[in-house]
């Protein structure tokens, strides 16, 4: 009788291109985390129907959970930890953190303890990007924790996403308006009808897997703004990682401070946390869990603009950071992901349309990407960014509130899951945003762009549905300019919904104003627009 259960959809292959080089070191000492089952699970899948469920005149909300309740209710069951923590004293592994709320366990070891540990073998591959800790095949865990334990993640240490932001002109090329034309973050939010100001008594959380911010960059940039005091900027330390600029704009400090800018330039009253995490799927999952059940901070919305394709993680993980994107959900936490860079293959070179994930789990708002152009205060036109991610998912199915909404899966065969994006803004880098860097002032795009953006808009309105948010989107179309010009490569914009530009460009005016604690600002807004054949 087998001792040990593989792990569903802890599968690995080698990283395209990658060579096993030799053994991992045996004495290298490792982490990893455990995920376990939760609680009263049909109780939570319930409360998520009835989220997803199509919002109706009259109807009473759907309550949130707290974070207290949450992990009362569907927590990780203190005997479940109890559990792992014999299993891990029995293999000779230090039980290093554990939490109820995050449904983690995270253990640490040698290579050698916890290749044993796991049934897996670990060797160092060497890939253009440089070398990782790496094993092929499944991961095992004892016939007594098989039903308990749901993911193992840190075994395999490669780099697991890349950021949506493309520099205008080119890293080396970093000046404003190189190449084409560029506006502050607070130009594109009045062209889209935002107010300025607003985000009060609201937290954003945004979620970084490398680089870092230099405040004196923070209170330069705002300064010139005219946004005076600076939002209030926090780091988070997530498995190690840190607040570490690295001194070039063109990695991945550039992400970490485009994100703060647009977020900040449009919600300057918010509450900014960053939390960074090490570039692995058990470095973004950790991260997502920590942001989520923050007990200090408690975001209410959560941006994320790094990501990969469906295809490059494995199932266990993309499972796993689904569930927890449902834990956002029942916790009214709104998630906004960028749906990627490089059009309908998502960087991938087989010849078919491909989706990037986590945009493609169903309980994010997955943001897409357009060209602007304007004139003054007002938008002469705005047509899909070719680089726009989206698609429909090869792992989550359509959901019914994209369904109801007259989303179709294209005919004749491929993917015919979930749709991506939901909506969209401007991301082209030749239209891109003014930012600084590292002391650098430089203009950047991409879809990374469009998910601070959008998770500024959701902190400074209110939704009838707050949280899971799409059902609500998705049963307002006036919320949205429709963007039918462009394509994205397998895909064309078109009337409605579709996979480059999902329901269109913010019409923050069209949103609700904000009540109570949840801000000060609101999202209305003039402005003089001109009717184009690109948005209607």
């Amino acid at each position: 009788m087998p001792t040990k259960r593989k792990v569903a959809g802890s599968e690995r292959d080698p990283l395209v291109g990658a060579r096993a080089i030799g053994p991992a070191d045996p004495n290298e000492r490792a982490e990893v985390t455990l995920r376990l089952r939760p609680r009263n699970k049909e109780k939570l899948e319930g409360r998520l129907r009835k989220l997803a469920s199509a919002p109706r005149r009259g109807s009473k909300v759907q309550q949130h959970l707290t974070r207290e309740e949450f992990e009362s209710e569907h927590g990780a069951a203190p005997e479940d930890i109890e559990k792992v923590a014999t299993f891990a004293r029995t293999a000779g592994l230090a039980v290093v953190e554990t939490s109820a709320s995050r449904r983690t366990v995270v253990l640490s070891g040698t290579v050698a303890a916890l290749s044993q540990a796991f049934g897996v073998h670990l060797e160092t591959y060497e890939h253009p990007g440089g070398t990782y800790r790496g094993r092929t095949g499944p991961v095992h865990v004892p016939v007594e924790l098989a039903g308990i334990v749901q993911a193992v993640l840190g075994l395999d240490d490669r780099p697991q996403a890349r950021p949506h932001m493309e520099i205008q002109g080119g890293r080396g090329n970093i000046h404003w308006h190189a190449g084409g034309t560029s506006y502050t973050p607070i130009e594109v939010a009045r062209l889209y009808g935002f107010r300025p100001g607003g985000g009060a008594g609201v937290c954003i959380g945004i979620l970084e897997l490398g680089g870092g911010f230099r405040l004196n960059d923070i209170r330069t940039y705002f300064s010139n703004l005219g946004v005076v005091p600076p939002p209030s900027v926090t780091a988070v330390s997530v498995d190690h990682a840190g607040n570490n600029p690295t001194g070039d704009p063109g990695g991945p400090d550039g992400e970490v401070m485009l994100d703060i800018d647009v977020a900040g330039a449009i919600a300057p009253s918010a509450k900014i946390v960053v939390y960074f995490a090490p570039n692995t799927d058990r470095g973004f999952l950790d991260a997502v869990t920590t942001a989520v059940h923050d007990p200090v901070n408690r975001p209410s919305v959560i941006s994320i603009s790094w990501g990969a394709p469906e295809a490059n993680w494995t199932r266990q993980a993309m499972l796993e950071m689904d569930q927890a994107f449902q834990a956002a959900a029942a916790l009214g936490v709104t998630i906004c992901c960028a749906s990627g860079d490089d059009g309908s293959s998502d960087g991938v070179p087989d010849g078919h349309p491909h989706v990037d994930f986590p945009a493609s789990s169903p309980f994010v708002v997955a943001c897409g990407g357009t060209r602007l152009n304007a004139s003054g205060t007002s938008i002469v036109s705005e047509v899909t960014w070719a680089g726009s991610g989206g698609g429909f998912s090869s792992v989550f199915p359509l959901p019914d509130w994209q369904s109801r909404a007259g989303v179709r899966p294209p005919a004749g065969g491929g993917a015919r899951g979930r749709g991506v994006p939901d909506v969209a803004a401007d991301a082209d880098p030749a239209t891109g945003y003014r930012v600084r860097v590292d002391g650098q002032d430089c203009v950047i795009g991409g879809t990374s762009a469009v998910a601070p953006l959008v998770a500024a808009l959701i902190a400074r309105v209110d939704l009838p549905r707050r949280g899971f948010v799409n059902p609500s989107l998705y049963t307002h179309p006036n919320f949205f300019y429709d963007i039918t010009v462009g394509g994205n490569g397998a895909f064309h914009a078109g009337k409605g919904w579709d996979p480059c530009t999902g329901l269109g460009s913010p019409r923050a005016r069209s949103f609700p104003r904000p009540t109570g604690r949840r801000g000060s600002g609101h999202s209305g807004g003039r402005g003089v627009r001109r009717k184009v054949g690109a948005r209607s």
